[in-house]
This record gives structure tokens, C-alpha cells and sequence, in this order.
């Protein structure tokens, strides 16, 4: 038996918790992680605006993956803390939990919230330096993975306020000492806050990329919605936007500042609902109370809207949520006082309080578009009324063919090689491209925690049917009954059969756009598998690399280019398909837990995921084009 005394009691100082777990600072050590670092500065800047003490904002990327965030604010705190016996700019960069977000009186709304953003980003930092445009003076000091290089020293006078930040992430920190952070995701998260914030200046300058751009909108998130319904060619079918904006007193009492309810909102031709929630710039990806309270409150006025004006008829049943919202782009943005968040990402908000504000500000500005728009008015709930027949037809068409029986109680599909186990802990279900990969694949598997479903061919595009065709796709309906959860309106998370859900498809381009039409079914109709972590991504190998007693299996050109010149008389295997290796291979490099190299899908940027999803398997092949040339894609060909 091991011992276990007072010597096993680790006490971690400073801030190596977070280089020992960083994954609980900032959500994982890859892309999203390194991504995470640039918001968590870029976010104290916001919140010099939100507080009235900041106009402009730069960022940075320089081309050595080095990173600066520059803004006008007042410039973070310097001199003596009293408490601390140090300079609070050091406090602050050094200290976990320091920060002006605890002092409701400094920031009455801000976006961070736990005080570990700068602190956090100095420990993961191969070395961060900051300058500080304050009291007419330049103030300076430089850190390395969260330790002090140099003391607090004054370089010069200035005549500006402010705070500039360069800092270069940690390779010992981050997967395979990837530090490069995604450009493009950066870029669409700045735009999205400067439509947020209306008036802010954000500048953003990509030396990776050669490019360079300013963000100021004035008009906010009426910009954004016009912004979104232009980028993704949505058809509008009424003329003017609804929006609304107003503050509600906080039910908290006289210390807290008001609640303020902002919505932009249209009615397009596009099957989906787009709801895209934020509270204090922060984007709530899992809803909340704000959301409920959104789609309860537009489903009851639209509902007592169309009885007063006629636009239902007496015997006719109210529209559902489903039906109110079927093809509506909507923005809602709230601003509150020290929100409650559940779970540490911030994705799904809690305060309760909220929701009387939005059914206040709601209710009284749709009314007043409705009262005021009669052209739009009819024109919204024509189609409406549209959405409620279609629904009603299409359950009509399910109960007559008896199709419910995909949603529940489904027979497993034939093809499905099950595993023993039922422990979501362990389970895991391989959706394999083709017959003859999943042949190897079940050979291959460890059958008590191992499933596998071949498919063949590609599945439906969900982007261009709808939910009626989709259901008659043998492929489509293979998969929803072996998940087991349903789909749409009908899924339950409890039902779940498989821990993680493993797209396994060949490294080529059919193989990539088999796994995109896969992640387009689970983001548009099952969702919350991406939400909770149980989507992933198999990576085969390209390449078994040999040179005498040497082999290696290799997942990238650039492995293979390094091992040439470490082994310049080699042997190589190029593999096409999974279907080309044997089932030891399969499990030595896919599917053996010991071995394998997985992604885990999440949703990052919830816009970005939207704009990506609908360029490449919507119905505009010019936007498509575009998408491919400008993000200069290796491939000839794409079959979507």
C-alpha cells in the first residue's frame, strides 16, 4: 500500500495552479485556449469602454505569434497596494483574483469576471510585457510564465492614458507547442464586439495573414443584424428590422445599476431559427434565462397579437415557439451587474432576474413595430402561419407512415456492430465512411466499449432539406437510432447510448466533406452533443514512414518533412483510405485509446460556426468559391 501523509499535500503557489491545470483557466490547451488568451486582455479593454474611459482598441498579431492588445483607457492601477506590499501593477499581473471587478464602484458592468484574466494570461506566457500610460508618466515591467523579470520602472513622461500588452504564449504550455492563435476567429470576435459596443474603435492588424482592419459601428446591433443577414445572402421578407432597446430597474435594489435590454430582429426565408444571446459582450452559447425569457415573450405576443388583429382564427390553435420563430435572425444583448453564470464557461446565464426585463422591453417595442409596420406586420405572420402549416402537415405525414418510431423506441439499425458496455464513461461509437474501413473497424475494435457504424456513401445535406427528407436518408436514420436520442424538439440527452460520438472518415476530401455533412446534422439538430463535448474527430494517419529498425506512423506533411531530414534513405506508405489498412493498423493508429489522436468538436465562435457551416453547405456556390480561395484551401476540388 502507498503512503499518504502530510508530504503528499501539494500546496501550489502563485500562480502555478494555473500552469499545473491551465485547461481551467482558459477551457483547453489548444486553438480555443490560445484564442482565449487574446479575449481575456481584449475583454479588460472592453470594459474601460463599457465604464466610459475608453474609445479605441488594438490587436495585434505579429508574425513570431507574439501578441498585443493597446487601448486608451485610463490605464491600469500603479503605486503601492495597500495590502499587498507590492506595486498593484504587479498585483494585478501576478495575483490570481486581483482585479477592479470585485469593486462594484470601478466597473458596474464588465465581462470579466473572477479577476484571473491578465493574471492568467502572464502564467501561460512565454513572457508578457506591459507599459502603462498613466499620471503623466510611462510606467513598464516584464514577466516571464507568471514571474517578474524586472521591478516597476518609469521610462518617460506621455500626455496619453492607457495600457498596451505584448505577450507570446507559452509552446511548453500548449499542444504540440502550437502557439499560432486563429487569425480569422480573432478577427470575427473583434468585429462582433465592436457591434456590440457601438462608437468603439477596434483596429486589427494580422501580420500572419497580411491583413489589416478597422471596426466601428455606430448604429450596434441593428449593423450586426444586417451585417449577418448580407454575409450569409438571407431573404428577408419584410423591410424594416425590429429593434428595441431600454433600462429596467435591478430587483436587487438601489446598489445595482439598471438592467439594460437591447434586440435587433427580421423574419427571413431560412428554415432555422438564428438566436444569438450575449450578456455584458460575453456570447451565451447554452441560452439561459435571458433567452427563455425571449422566446416565451415573443410567443405569447405574437400569439395575442394575431387573436386582436385576426390573424388567427377563432377555431384555430395558437402557434407553438417553433412556429413563431421558424426563419427569424435575432440579437439579444444584455447588460447587467455582477451576472450569475452556471458551469465556468460562462455559456448559460442564471439570473433570474433578467427575465422580467426582457418581457418589459420586448413586449413594449414588438408591439410598437407591429401597431407601426402593417405591410411587415402582415408579411410576418403570413409567414408564420406558413411554419405552423408546414408543421402540422409534417406531422400528419409522420403519424400516417408511423415514422415516429425513429424518435423513440426505434429498432438499432442492422449495421450497427454493438458494443457490451452501457457506461457513458467508457462507450464510444465509430461513425465510419464505407463498408470496407468498417469491416476493418470491427475487426479491429475492442467490442465491450467499442460500437461501430458503417455508412455508405454520403449522408443528406441538412443545409438544403428539410427535417421530412432528412428522416427518409437511410444513412441519416441509422445514426439517430443508434445516438439514441432523437433529434430536434425531440431529443433527450438521457437517452444517450455512447459516451463519445467518433467521426472516423478518410484524409481526403471526400472524407473531409462525409465528416462536415455529419457535423452539420449533429449542429443543427443535436446540438447539445457538441455543447456537452461528445463529438470527436478520428485523424488516420497519412503516412507509415520506415527507415531501418525506425517506422513511424505520420499525420501531416510537415511530420514527414521533418523525419526526411533526419532520415534521408526512407521508405514510405502513403495510406488513401482507411479502408487500406488492416485492422492492426486501424487500432494501432485510430482507434487504440492508448494511441490515438482525437478532436474534440466545440463550438468556439457561434457565429463563425454559423457563417462556415452556411457557406460551405448552403445553396451559393459563389460564396463557397470565395470561402475556399480566400482561406487557400490545398485542395483542387470540392465536391459540396
Amino acid at each position: 500500500m502507498s503512503q499518504y501523509s502530510q508530504e503528499n499535500i501539494k500546496v501550489l503557489k502563485g500562480l502555478e495552479p494555473v500552469r499545473k491545470r491551465p485547461g481551467m483557466y482558459i477551457g483547453s490547451i489548444g486553438k480555443s485556449g490560445l484564442n482565449h488568451l487574446v479575449y481575456e486582455i481584449v475583454d479588460n479593454s472592453v470594459d474601460e469602454y463599457m465604464s466610459g474611459f475608453c474609445s479605441k482598441i488594438v490587436v495585434k498579431i505579429n508574425s513570431d505569434n507574439s501578441i498585443e492588445i493597446i487601448d486608451n483607457g485610463r490605464g491600469i492601477p500603479v503605486g503601492p497596494h495597500p495590502t499587498e506590499k507590492k506595486d498593484t501593477l504587479e498585483v494585478v499581473f501576478t495575483t490570481l483574483h486581483a482585479g477592479g471587478k470585485f469593486d462594484n464602484a470601478t466597473y458596474k458592468i464588465s465581462g470579466g469576471l473572477h479577476g484571473v484574466g491578465a493574471s492568467v494570461v502572464n502564467a501561460l506566457s512565454e513572457y508578457l510585457e506591459v507599459w502603462v500610460h498613466r499620471n503623466g508618466k510611462i510606467y513598464y515591467q516584464k514577466y516571464s510564465r507568471g514571474i517578474k523579470l524586472t521591478e516597476v520602472e518609469i521610462l518617460s513622461d506621455t500626455n496619453k492614458t492607457g495600457t498596451h500588452i505584448k505577450f507570446k504564449p507559452d509552446s511548453e504550455i500548449f499542444e504540440n507547442g502550437d502557439i499560432e492563435v486563429e487569425g480569422q476567429i480573432i478577427e470575427s470576435r473583434l468585429r462582433e464586439l465592436a457591434f456590440l459596443n457601438p462608437g468603439l474603435e477596434i483596429e486589427f492588424i494580422d501580420e500572419k495573414r497580411n491583413k489589416k482592419n478597422v471596426f466601428k459601428f455606430e448604429k450596434g446591433i441593428s449593423e450586426f443584424l444586417e451585417h449577418l443577414i448580407k454575409k450569409n445572402k438571407k431573404m428577408p421578407i419584410h423591410e424594416n428590422p425590429i429593434f428595441g432597446k431600454g433600462a429596467v430597474k435591478n430587483p436587487r435594489g438601489e446598489n445595482f445599476s439598471d438592467i439594460i435590454v437591447e434586440f435587433s430582429m427580421m423574419y427571413t426565408r431560412n428554415d432555422f431559427p438564428h438566436l444569438y444571446s450575449y450578456v455584458n459582450n460575453i456570447r451565451t452559447i447554452e441560452g439561459g434565462e435571458h433567452e427563455s425569457a425571449f422566446k416565451t415573450t415573443l410567443t405569447r405576443i405574437m400569439n395575442e397579437y394575431a387573436r386582436k388583429n385576426k390573424f388567427l382564427k377563432e377555431k384555430e390553435a395558437n402557434f407553438t415557439g417553433e412556429d413563431v420563430r421558424e426563419g427569424l435572425i435575432a440579437i439579444l444583448s444584455i447588460k447587467l451587474p455582477d451576472p450569475v453564470f452556471e458551469g465556468q464557461t460562462k455559456a448559460k446565464l442564471g439570473s433570474k432576474e433578467v427575465r422580467v426585463a426582457v418581457n418589459e422591453i420586448l413586449s413594449e417595442y414588438l408591439i410598437k413595430f407591429l401597431d407601426s409596420h402593417p405591410k411587415d406586420t402582415k408579411m410576418i405572420f403570413e409567414r408564420i402561419k406558413e411554419a405552423a402549416r408546414a408543421r402540422i402537415n409534417a406531422k400528419k405525414a409522420r403519424d400516417k407512415v408511423k415514422r415516429k418510431s425513429i424518435f423513440e423506441n426505434s429498432p438499432l439499425p442492422g449495421k450497427l456492430a454493438d458494443c457490451t458496455s452501457t457506461n457513458l464513461d467508457e462507450t464510444e461509437l465509430f461513425i465510419v465512411e464505407g463498408n470496407s474501413a468498417g469491416g476493418n473497424a470491427k475487426t479491429a475494435r475492442d467490442r465491450n466499449f467499442q460500437a461501430i457504424l458503417p455508412l455508405r456513401g454520403k449522408i443528406i445535406n441538412v443545409e438544403k432539406h428539410d427535417i421530412e427528407r432528412l428522416m427518409k436518408n437511410e444513412q441519416v436514420s441509422n445514426i439517430i437510432s443508434a445516438i439514441g436520442t432523437g433529434i430536434g424538439e425531440n431529443f433527450n440527452i438521457d437517452k444517450l447510448r455512447y459516451g463519445k460520438i467518433i467521426i472516423m472518415t478518410d484524409a481526403d476530401v471526400d472524407g473531409a466533406h462525409i465528416r462536415t455533412l455529419l457535423l452539420a446534422l449533429f449542429f443543427r439538430f443535436m446540438p447539445e452533443l457538441i455543447k456537452e463535448g461528445r463529438i470527436y474527430a478520428a485523424q488516420p494517419p497519412l503516412y507509415k514512414f520506415k527507415s531501418g529498425k525506425f517506422e513511424a506512423y505520420l499525420y501531416s506533411d510537415e511530420e514527414l518533412e521533418k523525419l526526411k531530414k533526419e532520415y534521408p534513405k526512407f521508405s514510405l506508405q502513403r495510406y488513401k483510405g482507411l479502408g487500406e489498412m488492416n485492422s492492426n493498423q486501424l487500432w494501432d493508429t485510430t482507434m487504440d485509446p492508448e494511441k490515438r489522436k482525437l478532436v474534440q468538436i466545440n463550438i468556439d465562435d457561434l457565429v463563425e460556426t454559423e457563417e462556415i457551416l452556411e457557406i460551405l453547405m448552403g445553396n451559393d456556390p459563389s460564396a463557397r468559391r470565395e470561402f475556399i480561395e480566400e482561406h487557400a484551401l490545398k485542395i483542387k476540388e470540392l465536391d459540396i
